[in-house]
């Protein structure tokens, strides 16, 4: 059974609609925005006829910058880095998996993410390695992280109503235009020739 870590941002969107999961997972961490990517990973599940899992755990003390509104550490290499994130939700994500048969945990990678360490495709393959030798023996995988955004949206063939509901901002449930999510976000509508304000 294959599952997938699902933000309801735009990459995750388009690489839950190229690989059809069995089944998806949303974590409410305690970042910011956590209500609207509920709701925007809610409805791109049920669009696709997936099962979403719901998890939450308040980890917004362990945060720092854009996703909990506070100043970024100085070790950060930008203002939305948040210390051991991917590291965490991974976890998080198997530690449910696991309990209804996922033998896959698919995240939602892209080539762009690769500016942090923990979104490096050296990092997946050791979390991967770290993660399957465990009880369970779930894979993790990244099966976007050589595509830039654009180029997954694309090839994943995701319609605009899907890409609709996606929240990418990482400061609130109403997009703050301004964050690196939005610009990403605006970036991305842009060249794919659809024009948000």
């Amino acid at each position: 059974m294959k599952g997938i870590l699902l933000s309801g941002g735009l990459d995750s969107a388009a690489l839950c609609y190229m690989e059809k999961p069995d089944i998806a997972f949303n974590i409410n961490y305690g970042q910011s925005p956590a209500i609207a990517e509920r709701k925007a990973a809610t409805e791109i599940a049920k669009a696709l006829k997936i099962p979403l899992v719901p998890i939450d755990i308040d980890c917004s003390s362990l945060g720092s910058g854009d996703l909990v509104n506070s100043e970024k550490l100085n070790v950060a290499p930008e203002s939305d880095w948040w210390p051991y994130r991917n590291q965490l939700l991974v976890t998080l994500c198997v530690m449910k998996a696991v309990s209804v048969g996922c033998t896959e945990t698919i995240i939602g990678s892209v080539s762009s993410d690769q500016y942090h360490i923990d979104g490096s495709m050296e990092f997946i393959e050791k979390l991967d390695a770290l993660v399957s030798i465990q009880e369970g023996n779930i894979k993790i995988s990244a099966p976007a992280i050589s595509y830039s955004a654009v180029e997954l949206i694309i090839k994943s063939e995701i319609p605009f109503e899907l890409l609709a509901w996606c929240h990418s901002c990482h400061k609130s449930n109403v997009p703050c235009g301004q964050c690196r999510g939005c610009n990403k976000y605006f970036d991305t509508m842009h060249s794919l020739g659809i024009y948000v304000d």
